[in-house]
């Protein structure tokens, strides 16, 4: 696949201790594909100790990524209307920290605005479990500013968790989440390739358009044809 992004990375993309890597969304929503976890452990293996992963943001792919990463970092940019408006509360929710990119030229004081608002926001959602306060910061990729303190912040927040042991416990969490993330993705691809199921899934889907059967009593009737099959397989 080819990621558009990289070919505007100019520093980084020949940089020769960082590896840069798209990653085919094989129909996972927002670009988040199923091996991107994997994808961290095998970097981590590699010896690579810093990793980002990059979303393109339409919601589902932010809660995705929230729960293979350490740090989440929102990305925003200012002037294009209602900044808080235009945020799901959910994702802000699970922000620990938000970038206000663009804080250059004439776009100075709306950047600054819009870090006031963030911030002030930030204060209305309830305390994170880990005991962190997210900050709001502004940045310029293209004056190179601001970017040292979202590193920093990035780093007090590891040094923080790692302190009152949350950072073990939230990538616990997270691997017992994807041990059974995992299992339901494989029984239901399973499910679905079933030649029997695809045949009933047709058949059943026409009577229940046609209101010959509910939706309830057809997925049941499936439902109890595949563990019929798979039980008697046993």
């Amino acid at each position: 696949s080819i990621l558009g992004d990289k070919t505007r990375m100019e520093e980084l993309s020949v940089a020769k201790n960082a590896f840069i890597r798209p990653s085919p969304s094989s129909g996972s929503l927002g670009g988040v594909a199923r091996k991107t976890r994997e994808s961290i452990i095998l970097c981590e293996a590699a010896g690579f100790d810093t990793i980002f992963v990059e979303t393109v943001g339409v919601g589902q792919s932010e809660i995705s990524v929230h729960s293979m990463v350490d740090f989440f970092l929102l990305l925003q940019i200012a002037g294009a209307g209602d900044e808080l408006q235009g945020i799901k509360r959910g994702i802000m929710e699970m922000a620990d920290g938000i970038a206000i990119n663009k804080c250059d030229g004439s776009n100075i004081d709306k950047a600054n605005v819009a870090r006031s608002q963030y911030q002030n926001a930030l204060h209305l959602f309830p305390s994170h479990e880990s005991g962190w306060s997210p900050e709001a910061i502004t940045c310029s990729s293209v004056e190179n500013t601001g970017i040292m303190e979202i590193w920093e912040m990035v780093e007090r927040y590891i040094s923080f968790t790692k302190l009152n042991e949350y950072f073990k416990k939230k990538r616990n969490t997270q691997s017992k989440y994807w041990m059974y993330e995992t299992i339901n993705e494989q029984l239901k691809a399973n499910f679905y390739t079933n030649p029997e199921i695809q045949k009933l899934l047709i058949e059943n889907e026409k009577k229940v358009l046609s209101n010959e059967l509910s939706s309830f009593i057809a997925a049941k009737r499936m439902l109890d044809k595949y563990f019929g099959e798979k039980g008697g397989s046993l």
